[in-house]
């Protein structure tokens, strides 16, 4: 099916998630077509605040982490977690978390021993997005189309061709693909017109949402600054984000049961209740973001070429950016599955791991978010007056709300679990042992090479990153360099799958990853782990790229 412009995979929406997948792509020398409603460097919304760790072990891969990193808050700004009785009022709880200028060498905090070459980055997608955008734009293999429309697509066994159309000329086009792929937001067109029904809760909260310059407000902060501030207070709880370490500031209000519209609160007067400012201080509103928090997971995320990524596929209330960094690994993932396709190594049926893998992950993330927001409305719901009183009394219960609110921020704001933990149970391209992976909970996680779970990261002898080291398609670690390979790497060949060999002899090394080989997909999750080479290095081959079921591994 020829069109107006050729390309191997056409990607709908240029948000995060969209470019991320061109990125990735592009990386693996696929050629990629985006189209995008916005105009080319049109500011995005203030929606996401934070790239969490593993978005960022993704961009570290791409070579772009440290455009991100010097982005965002001034280097010295605390990225700390404050809670108190509100942005001026009293201190309950401070979570320590290092500026960007001491992220990589910081010891101190809940979340600076995670075993990661690059830990979460606090940035708000005003100032990300554009270096995403930036660096997609420049990209040779990736072309982006501005102020274009989607308007539906036809499929075969050959490929995909969209319809399109251009907001500024209404002049109509089509785009021929091998490949679709809708990273369109929660209203996403390629969802709709796949059929795909959204299942779960519509609705879990409402939230005013209010972007606004206050230059005034960090003169009046009665300590060190903070990044985020949870206000809680009988009057008005909620939460304000630092945008850009001085003038401008995000502004949410939680809306209580009975308030059912974003037009029951007063907003000015729930934004100063917010602040604990008064009648005099002046402020300016930039924009108003509101919105409704769900838990919502598509029935399908696809239809035979077409695969739809991120809120086109899930919805969840967006606390410390879990929906967008979901979306980011959801690009990831499908990204060396479809490049692996195109180059020939990999047959199309490994396209069916996609949602075999994802969709349990977005129904897992969708049920943590749900139980921490409604954690923390029944927080807020429990408040008393108590809270703001002089004297003994009043120190009991700011002593004990302050617990409980440290120790929520922690689950919320460093989300160990949801960046480490999670695991695919079950993959048609993963030769699982018989061993369980082990839980894991949003905060806390246990490092493991149990097939499905990610690759535990190990600095190596030489001080280079593990994952730096890994090659852009599967990689075999083995521990033991007297063990055999020469049988699992020439069967790799024939298929056409490259699978460079890694020897790793750094101490500790064995008890971490308890197998002597552990073969490593692209996107640092296990495949297979043995303490000896498959005496069917065939079947283990053809099981991880998609060519079979899933055999039994004699080893």
């Amino acid at each position: 099916m020829p069109g107006d412009i050729n390309t191997s995979v056409l990607i709908v929406g240029a948000g995060p998630v969209g470019l991320t997948l061109a990125l990735d792509l592009a990386w693996r020398g696929i050629d990629v077509t985006v189209v995008e409603l916005r105009h080319a460097g049109e500011p995005p919304s203030v929606k996401c605040n934070q790239i969490s760790a593993r978005s960022m072990e993704i961009f570290r891969r791409l070579g772009i982490a440290g455009k991100l990193r010097d982005a965002g808050l001034p280097p010295d700004y605390p990225n700390d977690v404050v809670s108190a009785t509100s942005v001026t009022g009293i201190e309950l709880a401070r979570v320590s978390i290092p500026s960007r200028s001491e992220r990589y060498r910081a010891k101190v905090g809940p979340d600076t021993w995670w075993p990661t070459p690059e830990p979460t980055h606090r940035i708000n997608q005003k100032y990300f997005e554009p270096i995403l955008f930036a660096c997609a734009s420049a990209n040779p293999r990736i072309g982006i189309l501005n102020r274009v429309v989607f308007d539906d697509f036809v499929q075969d066994e050959r490929g995909v061709t969209a319809a399109i159309h251009d907001l500024n000329s209404g002049e109509k086009r089509s785009i021929a693909a091998s490949y679709l792929i809708g990273c369109d937001g929660a209203k996403s067109s390629v969802r709709k017109k796949i059929g795909a029904k959204l299942i779960g809760t519509a609705e879990v909260q409402r939230v005013q949402s209010t972007y606004i310059r206050a230059p005034d407000l960090i003169g009046r902060l009665p300590g060190k600054p903070a990044w985020m501030y949870f206000s809680l207070n009988p009057r008005r709880c909620g939460t304000t984000i630092a945008i850009d370490g001085g003038e401008t500031w995000q502004v949410h209000n939680t809306l209580n049961v009975g308030e059912d519209h974003f037009d029951s609160v007063d907003r000015d007067e729930a934004i100063r209740t917010i602040l604990g400012v008064g009648p005099d201080f002046r402020y300016e509103i930039i924009s108003k973001d509101d919105y409704i928090g769900r838990r919502l997971v598509a029935e399908s995320f696809r239809d035979r070429r077409v695969f739809i990524c991120g809120d086109a596929a899930h919805l969840w209330i967006p606390h410390a950016g879990y929906g967008m960094n979901a979306g980011i690994a959801d690009a990831a993932n499908l990204s060396w599955m479809i490049a692996g396709v195109l180059a020939g190594w990999a047959p199309p049926a490994i396209l069916d791991a996609y949602e075999a893998e994802r969709k349990p992950i977005a129904s897992q993330v969708a049920r943590f978010t749900e139980s921490s927001a409604r954690n923390a409305s029944a927080q807020h719901r429990g408040v008393s007056s108590e809270i703001e009183w002089p004297g003994r009394s009043g120190d009991e219960a700011r002593q004990r709300i302050g617990r409980e609110a440290y120790n929520h921020a922690v689950q919320r704001q460093c989300a160990g679990g949801l960046n480490f933990g999670y695991f695919y149970e079950e993959s048609p391209i993963i030769a699982y042992d018989g061993e369980r992976p082990p839980p894991y909970t949003m905060s806390d996680f246990t490092p493991s090479t149990v097939p499905g779970c990610r690759v535990p990261h190990v600095w190596l002898d030489d001080g280079q990153s593990l994952y730096d080291a890994l090659g852009q398609q599967y990689t075999l670690i083995r521990l033991d360099p007297a063990i055999g390979v020469d049988g699992i790497v020439s069967t790799a060949a024939r298929r056409g799958l490259h699978l460079p060999v890694l020897d790793i002899a750094t101490p500790d090394v064995h008890t971490l990853y308890a197998r002597k080989l552990v073969l490593v997909r692209p996107d640092q999750h296990v495949a297979w782990r043995s303490d000896v080479e498959p005496v069917n290095p065939g079947d283990l081959i053809d099981l991880i790229r998609g060519a079979c079921q899933r055999p039994t591994i004699r080893r």
